[in-house]
């Protein structure tokens, strides 16, 4: 298997961090992560990146992608918090979300039925992996009592993942509540360069298990 990873995002904030955080991290390791934003719609012009509303979308474009790059790895960055609701599994999955992305993840391969997918739902989404280290978001402001109150967030859940998830409490919420001139990519993405991969690895259980295994599926290659 030739040591690349096509990882399919939800969108450009996604893209931004595989590109600025995660692919650095993996070409330490001679993996080659390639970022892949889903296409929401197509016309015979023009295709619309960013966003994914049908979950047909994201079948037929897995798809794709993995007998495209059948002798490579592909994944996906996706929220569990914007999954569209026809997605199986959803239907059926737990009350606790730690247990659902891991149904709902099964459920989506066993769908796709590609043995080069390895599918990622990212707990509730991105921002909670930047809830990894409060002191971080000092990069983009300089209000202590913004800080103070993205540290209580942080402490009033076992990890950053466990931040919730409904329309009001989702990380992204929280943030931009706290520091409304919150800009998803630009800072999202400064405060996760400040946070590490690293400590994200080792305070973000579910995140962690991904890398894991995208680790796992280039060293069983060796074997």
């Amino acid at each position: 298997m030739i040591r690349n990873v096509y990882i399919y995002c939800e969108g450009q904030t996604e893209e931004a961090f595989v590109n600025e955080i995660l692919a650095p991290y993996l070409r330490q390791l001679k993996i080659y992560a390639w970022p892949i934003i889903a296409a929401t719609k197509r016309s015979s012009r023009k295709k619309y990146r960013g966003g994914i509303m049908r979950y047909d979308r994201i079948r037929h474009e897995l798809r794709m992608l993995c007998k495209g790059h059948k002798n490579e790895l592909v994944t996906t960055m996706i929220d569990y918090y914007g999954l569209p609701k026809d997605a199986p599994g959803l239907d059926k999955s737990t009350g606790n979300t730690q247990q659902a992305i891991i149904e709902v993840e099964d459920a989506i391969g066993g769908d796709i039925n590609e043995p080069n997918l390895l599918p990622y739902l990212q707990r509730h989404e991105f921002e909670a992996l930047l809830f990894t280290d409060p002191h971080a978001f000092g990069i983009i402001t300089d209000d202590s009592i913004a800080l103070e109150r993205i540290a209580q967030v942080r402490k009033e859940f076992a990890t950053p993942e466990d931040i919730n998830n409904s329309f009001e409490t989702a990380p992204s919420k929280r943030i931009t509540q706290i520091i409304p001139t919150y800009k998803k990519i630009i800072d999202g993405i400064a405060v996760a360069e400040m946070v590490g991969i690293d400590a994200m690895i080792h305070e973000c259980p579910h995140f962690s298990s991904w890398i894991s295994r995208i680790r796992a599926s280039f060293e069983e290659e060796k074997n």
